[in-house]
């Protein structure tokens, strides 16, 4: 493998360092690097970048199988690769459903064809997304995917018994359940989030108590059968504050929140452009604020992208007739970015615990997330934080075009994206595999 020396480069803790890349590892990081390579080692100058661990995404939509025209493994993952990612988890609505062993394998297989990061399959907890019997969950856990997190995400796992078998079956191997938390007989027909302003719009309304009463339940549910289970994008301030009291008496729950739950409001639907219509929906600015709070004081565990790619025809008409979903990959950490970084609620270090860190450890990912040190595994991200980018249809990589900030302009990006001691990005340019 290549050797590298990274020089000049900002740590997420603020200070200068170089770093170096052999064998697939961190060599050496700080003022000595040089010294863990050889003379010959490829040298890039960072100053002005500052080095994250490789980010991680708990959960992405790459459609394949069956949803090949919103998107692949492969056009999802280079994206994921330009947003700075090296590992994402795959969810499981696919058709067929990620919900045996046979298909996880390959979508794992995909994703190690295609090359750009690590692709860790999502396996479905009810057979066929049905809500009604447990998919085989041993089966995928001990499958060479080696599935540990499950979750039927773009439905709930409604029922309270079926939810109950799933944590007690995936505490035998400490994997975990990732709910969609939407109690479906109080959404029914729903368009946007229920408030005064979906009054006045007469459209149907998602109220915040359709998340909140399947968090409350699914988490005393883990705390008697003593599981784990993880919330997919909290977005009430009622589901912050059940989160943060369930911390507080040490149950095991985690919790992520997406990007665009932290910068977006319901006011975007007044627009009717679908592109801003997603499951659950943009709510008001105090669940955004709370949601934001609960990120800086750790009851958000996570930030999840909840990338969600629709083909145009899915979204280019009437907001009723609209797919639920956006893309996120290569955004997610220009929002965190603008909302955290740049106000000074996040240090990098913090960006580091919530995009990397945090949702390794949540999904058991031990090649993933264990930081810039030494003789650890070279995932690692050169971010730009002074670029400036207006969003546009051609800035994406994704094969779909449903991103909700559409000439907006945010900040930074990836420079460059390393995985396993190689780089799939260099200069923001992707490297085919085999030209590494």
């Amino acid at each position: 493998m290549k050797e590298y020396l990274i020089k000049n480069v900002t740590l997420p803790n603020g200070k200068g360092a170089d770093i170096a890349v052999k064998d697939g590892i961190f060599a050496g990081v700080g003022v000595n690097a040089a010294d863990a390579v050889s003379a010959g080692a490829t040298t890039i100058d960072a100053n002005g970048l500052v080095a994250l661990p490789g980010l991680v995404d708990m959960h992405t939509h790459l459609r394949e199988p069956g949803g090949e025209d919103a998107e692949t493994v492969a056009s999802g993952t280079l994206s994921a690769a330009y947003g700075g990612y090296t590992c994402v988890h795959a969810m499981a609505n696919t058709t067929p459903v990620q919900d045996n062993a046979g298909i996880v394998e390959q979508v794992v297989h995909l994703g190690n064809l295609a090359g750009w990061v690590q692709v860790c399959p999502v396996g479905a907890v009810s057979a066929g997304l049905q809500g009604e019997h447990l998919a085989d969950l041993g089966s995928m856990n001990r499958s060479d995917a080696h599935v540990t997190v499950f979750s039927d995400d773009g439905k709930c796992v409604s029922d309270p018994v079926l939810m109950r078998r799933a944590l007690e079956y995936v505490k035998t191997f400490d994997g975990v359940v990732a709910q969609h938390a939407q109690d479906p007989r109080l959404t029914e027909g729903a368009q946007m989030n229920e408030s005064p302003l979906s009054a006045e719009m007469g459209m149907p309304g998602w109220p915040a108590v359709a998340e909140e009463a399947i968090i409350l339940r699914d988490i005393q549910l883990a705390s008697h059968v003593g599981s784990r289970v993880h919330i997919c994008h909290v977005s009430t301030a009622g589901s912050v504050d059940i989160v943060r009291w369930a911390k507080s008496r040490g149950i095991a729950v985690t919790a992520e929140a997406t990007p665009h739950h932290i910068l977006l409001t319901e006011d975007k639907a007044q627009t009717y452009d679908p592109r801003y219509k997603v499951n659950p929906p943009l709510r008001t600015s105090a669940d955004t604020e709370a949601v934001v709070a609960g990120l800086l004081d750790g009851t958000i565990d996570c930030i999840g992208t909840d990338h969600a790619p629709h083909p145009l025809e899915d979204k280019d008409c009437e907001w009723q007739a609209g797919a639920c979903g956006m893309i996120g990959l290569e955004t997610a950490l220009p929002v965190v970015q603008k909302v955290m970084v740049d106000t000074g609620k996040f240090t990098w270090e913090d960006v580091a615990r919530v995009m990397s860190t945090a949702p390794a450890h949540i999904g058991r990912v031990k090649e993933q997330g264990q930081g810039i040190v030494t003789g650890k595994p070279a995932n690692l991200t050169l971010w730009d934080p002074s670029t400036r980018r207006t969003i546009d249809l051609n800035s994406q990589h994704s094969l779909s075009t449903n991103t909700p900030y559409l000439g907006m302009e945010l900040p930074g990006q990836a420079r460059y994206t390393m995985w396993k001691g190689e780089f799939t990005i260099m200069d923001a340019t992707a490297i085919p595999l085999d030209q590494r």
